[in-house]
């Protein structure tokens, strides 16, 4: 518990615990998210990459949205089974697809958030455009989660050498995403930041859920901030309409000769 999460401080820690689905407390990183959103009753809220839902929880209760928490790995079942136990089951609705073929109608919702999971599959240059088109012109699309505070130009650093993985090319500064969405063209960054202390809260969390994960815990300790923290972008969808999905190409194939005449 920290005082500076209070609404997450409402939950049972046995709960939050028990909807871990990666490597961040998703509460913290959804208050820290949405205290800078103007989320209001009624919006349509696509909590993307949303694991076993427990931000999509958070969501309703404290702003009484409704959510589609979308999800690919987490079993749809089991945040279903979640979500009729917390009692919202009536307005955050479990889906399975994959970000990048998303079942949604254009302009369908009102923001779009992902907390802890964007990198996975929002880096490339082609992503904010698709995402873009799920949301109607002027609404937020906000996401936190695990990043750096500074690039990595050059060299791995030393101390976290042991820890690093290469699929961890995929963190990124607040800047990087901040330049990444604004040249999209249909996004107009509000936010960019780090947490205050995001790798302590890091810290903390790990050694809460993962107490074994000695090799992350020692590179954070070793860090303290100078490359690793929590990331929070915030952007507006402008007018300007994303390019048209591409799904099918239609052809007819007409036979003709393969080689020349002799």
């Amino acid at each position: 518990m920290t005082d500076d999460f209070p609404r997450s401080n409402a939950y049972h820690p046995d709960w939050i615990r028990a909807s871990v689905s990666g490597g961040a407390n998703s509460l913290w990183l959804t208050e820290w998210l949405t205290d800078a959103l103007d989320l209001r009753p009624g919006m349509r809220v696509l909590d993307l990459g949303c694991g076993r839902g427990a931000s999509s929880v958070f969501l309703h209760r404290e702003y009484g949205v409704q959510v589609w928490a979308t999800d690919l790995w987490f079993s749809p079942d089991e945040r279903a089974a979640r979500f009729r136990d917390a009692g919202v089951a009536d307005a955050v609705f479990p889906i399975r697809a994959d970000a990048r073929a998303l079942p949604f109608a254009t302009e369908y919702f009102d923001a779009i958030i992902s907390i802890d999971s964007f990198v996975y599959y929002g880096t490339d240059d082609l992503y904010a455009n698709y995402l873009a088109s799920f949301a109607r012109p002027g609404a937020p699309i906000a996401i936190a989660g695990a990043g750096l505070t500074q690039e990595i130009d050059g060299p791995l650093p030393e101390h976290l050498r042991p820890w690093w993985e290469p699929s961890l090319a995929c963190l990124h500064s607040a800047s990087w995403w901040r330049n990444h969405w604004q040249r999209s063209g249909v996004l107009d960054v509000t936010h960019a930041d780090t947490m205050p202390d995001g790798w302590q809260r890091w810290l903390d969390w790990q050694h809460t859920v993962a107490p074994d994960n000695t090799t992350e815990i020692a590179a954070l300790e070793a860090d303290r901030g100078t490359y690793l923290g929590y990331v929070r972008t915030i952007a507006r969808r402008t007018d300007t309409p994303p390019d048209p999905q591409i799904t099918t190409i239609d052809t007819t194939y007409h036979p003709h000769p393969l080689l020349r005449p002799n």
